[in-house]
């Protein structure tokens, strides 16, 4: 029997801006994005924060009223990447089996690390007190026999707790909780479940697999198997470099945008955003995404697949400026908050097919690495495009603090 363990850091943001600044130990703080730039909402928040009933999502002054003395303090994504890395190495002295879940969650295969490290509980319970003493922060780790139920075990009990969940003992924790728990149960799936009186797990272990197929299709089977505890997928190898479905970046604007050129402006800056992530992890695209969400809070999304698969800046900002043509029309009354450029069918760049414009292509690649060693050593003001420049005041903030591969 496969022994899983799912490793989630608590309030992973807010535990290292504590071991960041020590002052905060002992103060209800949050995590939040900039209000001058209508990034004002909480990212983070802290046990003690949470305990206020503070969440994550919520805007500052909502959680100013749960909270009166709550600390809000800006994200510092460098360190939380270090964190990151540095619990991922503790992990990997246990099982080389580890597959992120996000920046502060994983799955960990010890199957084969029991002979060496002990039973599941032991591994969690010795990882949990390695974390504490090494990082100053805690995490909560669930032992099972699947992903899925160790994922729900480190949500069960926090913080800083292990929880097991056997073959025998899933049907006692596991079927009460709310369906919503489940992996891959999201919103739209909880209502529809709503509607069928499948209110906890346990409901949808035992719901008729051929009605529930009528109601959601293909996914009913593996939703099932996951409430009765079956279960097989693998769990990948942590040093097996993977291909991401999609890469891109987004931002809400100080102000709404009115004109083409200022949404162009922020495209363009967006588009070498996503262009140096393609070229950091040797990805190309093979098309581009842009979404649009307007003052009223509506938004859109539109693909398109482009001729040949690129990472120039040049080229994802040209297919988005596109899109936009296509998805608004600049002069009406609505007027646009937030921009995404996004990139997907992804390959990697050994395998770029050649086409009659590679010339032109090559010098572009060349050309934007050379400005990305450039904004390395020097920062990301030291080589600006001209609308960006001309924009700045949308650009600025969106650059400085949200953009971190160029940050000093």
């Amino acid at each position: 029997m496969r022994t899983i363990l799912h490793c989630d850091a608590n309030n992973f943001y807010a535990s290292v801006e504590i071991q960041l600044n020590p002052s905060l130990r002992g103060i209800p703080i949050a995590v939040s994005g900039n209000p001058e730039q209508r990034h004002g909402i909480i990212l983070a928040k802290s046990e003690l924060a949470k305990n206020c009933g503070v969440k994550t999502g919520e805007t500052l002054w909502q959680a100013k009223q749960k909270c009166p003395n709550i600390v809000f303090v800006p994200p510092h994504y460098d360190a939380y990447v270090d964190f990151s890395n540095k619990l991922f190495d503790i992990y990997t002295q246990f099982t080389d089996k580890v597959e992120p879940f996000g920046i502060d969650e994983c799955w960990l295969d010890c199957t084969g690390s029991t002979m060496l490290f002990g039973s599941g509980q032991q591994i969690a319970d010795k990882l949990r007190a390695i974390v504490k003493e090494q990082l100053g922060i805690t995490i909560s780790v669930g032992v099972a026999h699947t992903k899925v139920f160790a994922k729900l075990g480190s949500d069960y009990k926090k913080p800083d707790a292990t929880t097991v969940i056997t073959k025998d003992s899933f049907q006692k924790i596991v079927w009460p909780l709310p369906v919503s728990d489940l992996l891959m149960v999201g919103r739209k799936t909880t209502a529809l479940f709503s509607n069928l009186n499948i209110k906890t797990i346990g409901d949808l272990a035992e719901f008729d697999q051929t009605l529930l197929k009528s109601f959601i299709g293909i996914n009913a089977t593996k939703l099932l198997s996951y409430a009765n505890g079956i279960e097989f997928e693998g769990i990948k190898h942590y040093y097996t470099k993977h291909i991401p479905e999609s890469v891109g970046h987004s931002t809400t604007t100080p102000y709404d945008m009115t004109r083409r050129e200022e949404a162009v402006a922020i495209i363009t800056s967006l588009s070498e955003m996503v262009a140096v992530r393609l070229r950091k992890f040797g990805l190309l695209a093979n098309g581009v995404g842009l979404s649009i969400r307007y003052s009223t809070l509506d938004g859109t999304h539109k693909t398109n697949l482009i001729g040949a698969s690129t990472s120039n800046a040049e080229e994802i900002g040209s297919e988005a400026i596109k899109l936009l043509d296509i998805m608004h029309k600049f002069g009406t009354d609505t007027t646009i908050r937030q921009l995404g450029v996004s990139t997907y069918k992804l390959t990697s760049e050994r395998v770029r097919q050649a086409t009659f414009f590679d010339e032109g292509h090559e010098k572009q690649v060349k050309l934007e690495s050379s400005i990305d060693e450039i904004r390395k050593k020097y920062g990301y003001t030291s080589v600006q495009r001209g609308n960006v420049m001309k924009h700045k005041d949308l650009c600025h903030g969106l650059i400085d603090k949200d953009f971190q591969p160029f940050k000093k």
